[in-house]
C-alpha cells in the first residue's frame, strides 16, 4: 500500500485506527487524482473527520464530522486550515486541549485565539518530536 510507505509522523505516533483511515482515504484519493498533494489533502480531510491533533499526534473526536471549514469541502483545495485542530467543537472542548497543551494566557482566550494557539503548540510539539 503506498498510503503505509507515506505515513506523517504524526501518525505514526497515533492510534492504529487513525492510521488506517488516512491510509485508505490517500490510497483511494491516489486511485482518483494520483500521488501528490491532492492525495495527502483529501487524506488530511478525511482523517480530520473522526480525529484532531493534539500536540504530536492524532486524537479520537468525541464527534463525528469535519473539523473545519477546509474539511467540510468536498474536494479539498489548498488553503487555510485549522490544521488539524477541531475548531468546530466547544470553546470548552478547546480549552481542555489548550490545558493539556499547557498553552499559557487560556483563560483570557476567545475560541478563535484558543485554536490558534493549539495549532502553535502542535507545532511546537511535533517539531520537538522530531
Amino acid at each position: 500500500m503506498p498510503g503505509r510507505k507515506e505515513l506523517p509522523s504524526t501518525l505514526e505516533r497515533s492510534p492504529k485506527d487513525a492510521q488506517e483511515t488516512w491510509i485508505k482515504a490517500h490510497d483511494s484519493a491516489v486511485e482518483t487524482y494520483g500521488e501528490g498533494e491532492r492525495a495527502h489533502r483529501t487524506a488530511f480531510a478525511a482523517l480530520k473527520h473522526s480525529f484532531e491533533k493534539v500536540g504530536d499526534h492524532w486524537e479520537k473526536k468525541g464527534r463525528r464530522g469535519p473539523s473545519d471549514e477546509q474539511a467540510a469541502k468536498g474536494t479539498p483545495k489548498a488553503g487555510r486550515t485549522a490544521e488539524g485542530v477541531d475548531a468546530n467543537a466547544s470553546k470548552r472542548h478547546l480549552y481542555d486541549v489548550a490545558t493539556r497543551l499547557g498553552v499559557p494566557g487560556r483563560s483570557k482566550m476567545s475560541k478563535e485565539e484558543l485554536v490558534d494557539a493549539i495549532k502553535k503548540a502542535n507545532r511546537r510539539a511535533t517539531a520537538k518530536a522530531r
